[in-house]
């Protein structure tokens, strides 16, 4: 069985070599010169404390901070990875703004292994967030529709919650530490693409996966 069979098989966890995969952009060496020019750190786990601390770093308002938890692993693992090995690649990936509309639906997708540029990510390339939402990055799937979505995410004391009813677009955007500069710089165009939206009613939540990829680090 091929390595790519065994990392997806039903109820485990991404092994180290993926990981590293991805928080390298997929198609970049994982030299250790090339990840310090993109400003990658090694994957750790953080405690509520620290994650509030780099939120705020990164301009993340505290009303919409939340973090993944780790079984959402399992939830992807448990797809069939012959039939959906691309869309589940793109899932793994650290950084991450996913456009949901009214009806749950995926939209518009961003990754950072769509993103090209160095040594910083070009998330505009070719124009694609002059509107809102953006142009297509990254093919759109439906396996992880809005709901399965937020059933995995974990919210702080200060978080408040929201009702997906009350909103033309919801946008989720997974980031972290260890991409460092490339999680801020991800979230900077997040929010400027919001002030596009015109009439719409769009809430953006702010996902944390730090402790999701330093799990899958230890296994």
């Amino acid at each position: 069985m091929s390595l790519e069979h065994r990392i997806l098989l039903k109820g485990t966890y991404v092994p180290l070599l993926f990981v590293i995969m991805a928080v390298t952009f997929g198609s970049t060496s994982c030299s250790s010169i090339i990840q310090g020019i993109y400003g990658v750190k090694t994957p750790k786990e953080l405690d509520d404390r620290t994650i509030i601390r780099y939120s705020e770093k990164y301009n993340i308002p505290v009303q919409d901070n939340y973090k993944l938890d780790t079984s959402y692993l399992r939830y992807l693992a448990s797809f069939d990875t012959a039939i959906y090995k691309e869309q589940l690649k793109n899932h793994f990936q650290p950084l991450q703004a996913l456009y949901f509309d009214e009806n749950g639906q995926l939209k518009s997708f961003q990754i950072n292994c769509y993103a090209g540029g160095f040594p910083n990510l070009k998330w505009d390339r070719d124009g694609i967030l002059a509107t809102f939402p953006p142009l297509e990055q990254t093919p759109v799937d439906s396996i992880v529709p809005l709901d399965v979505q937020l059933s995995y995410l974990r919210p702080f004391p200060s978080t408040i919650g929201f009702s997906t009813e009350k909103y033309d677009y919801i946008v989720i955007v997974y980031w972290n530490r260890f991409m460092g500069r490339q999680c801020k710089r991800l979230i900077g165009f997040v929010q400027e693409n919001q002030k596009l939206s015109g009439a719409n009613k769009v809430k953006v939540i702010y996902v944390n996966t730090d402790n999701v990829f330093a799990k899958a680090m230890s296994k």
